[in-house]
């Protein structure tokens, strides 16, 4: 371990938290000092478009307790001077550092000018807010992108009563992340569900005022809509880096270690992070996934005591998990590389089954849905470049 007397971790979501945890387990004696923007304690985010929204306030965060008050939080930083070694925030004080750990994550994609009624879904006062509309009666939900979010955001105001409407610019819902075929039967289980799905259009605008009243697609349509939720992705949160002089290219890019690239004080971890990934041929990944910021935080903290030197390459094999009107649908590796698809297991028309999906005959992604164990033993392929047609038993 080499000698830093004074770390300081700007982001205090989950990445945050483990890079903390991590470096008090390692037996880091130096200062350590975690930034937050929000007033909270670390807490758990998947919660928020599912559980939450039904009634259940438990968004706990394992080892959240840990921190105490002894941390900034309500902080923002604004600037970084890496030749300085210091990051202001903006109350205009400046914090020192002799290693520092990125993690602020990544903030909601918006159009202009959203009226009341139109929400995005990113922190508790987020999903509070969004619940309290829902129980306010609020009859025709439309939720703008078919991504996981709005995918389980749509599921769980169907449950709860309400019209739902699902609009996606794809073809079929979640048809990058997950391959042609498990997403053209995620949008026949969306419609089977009760959800209206209007696929292959865009929302380009709201109507009403100040309350929307509708939502304007580019295919010239008018959706009625009482309430709007607006999932369609996410922007790393890189602006305090601008003036900084490190490389960002959606998000901060680093290398194989996670060092911010030509940084030897500087690592990155969770959304806010692109760098290279070696089960991929070193191809630059971002991956927005809970259990990426649940083991990036703890290896990017981990190599910043190590020195760059020493440190080691994070290839985690990329996984997600989501709920969607009762099914389980899990996926890992890199779907969206692949050039060809094959179901291994289970069928589509019986809601269990699982899907290799690879790149010149080689795995590179699989999707389950209601099939854990076929995941599995589909994660062994990827991990160990398999072919398509010799998945491991």
């Amino acid at each position: 371990m080499r000698k830093l007397n004074r770390i300081t971790v700007v982001g205090a979501s989950l990445a945050g938290l483990r890079a903390v945890q991590a470096l008090r387990r390692e037996g880091f004696e130096g200062e350590l000092m975690l930034i937050g923007a929000e007033a909270h304690t670390p807490y758990n985010r998947p919660p928020l478009s599912k559980s939450v929204l039904q009634g259940d306030d438990d968004v706990s965060l394992p080892g959240a307790e840990e921190l105490g008050e002894d941390w900034l939080r309500g902080r923002l930083a604004v600037s970084l001077d890496p030749t300085g070694k210091v990051v202001t925030l903006d109350d205009g004080s400046a914090v020192r550092y002799d290693g520092l750990v990125i993690a602020t994550g990544a903030r909601p994609r918006r159009l202009a000018d959203h009226p009341e009624g139109v929400h995005t879904l990113r922190t508790i006062e987020d999903s509070l807010a969004l619940r309290a509309e829902l129980n306010a009666g609020h009859q025709r939900v439309v939720v703008i992108g078919g991504g996981f979010i709005g995918g389980e955001v749509a599921s769980t105001a169907q449950a709860l009563g309400h019209q739902v409407t699902l609009v996606d610019s794809a073809p079929h819902p979640m048809l990058t992340a997950f391959g042609a075929d498990t997403a053209r039967w995620l949008a026949q289980h969306h419609r089977s569900n009760g959800v209206e799905l209007i696929s292959g259009t865009r929302v380009v605008g709201f109507e009403g005022g100040p309350r929307v009243t509708a939502v304007r697609l580019s295919d010239g349509r008018s959706i009625p809509a009482d309430l709007v939720v607006a999932g369609m992705g996410v922007t790393p949160n890189t602006e305090w880096l601008e003036s900084s002089g490190l490389t960002l290219n959606d998000g901060v890019v680093c290398d194989a270690t996670l060092y911010a690239q030509g940084a030897s004080d500087i690592v990155a971890a969770g959304d806010v992070v692109r760098w290279p990934h070696g089960l991929y041929g070193d191809a630059l990944v971002r991956v927005e996934h809970w259990s990426n910021a649940n083991d990036q935080g703890t290896v990017a903290a981990l190599n910043l005591l190590a020195g760059p030197e020493n440190a080691k390459p994070f290839a985690d094999l990329p996984s997600f998990a989501t709920h969607v009107h009762g099914a389980r649908i899990q996926s890992a590796g890199l779907p969206h590389l692949a050039d060809e698809a094959m179901l291994v297991a289970g069928a589509f028309e019986e809601g269990r089954f699982a899907v290799g999906l690879a790149r010149n005959g080689v795995l590179v992604g699989a999707v389950a849905v209601n099939s854990p164990k076929d995941l599995i033993r589909l994660k062994r392929g990827i991990t160990s470049g398999s072919p398509l047609g010799a998945v491991p038993a």
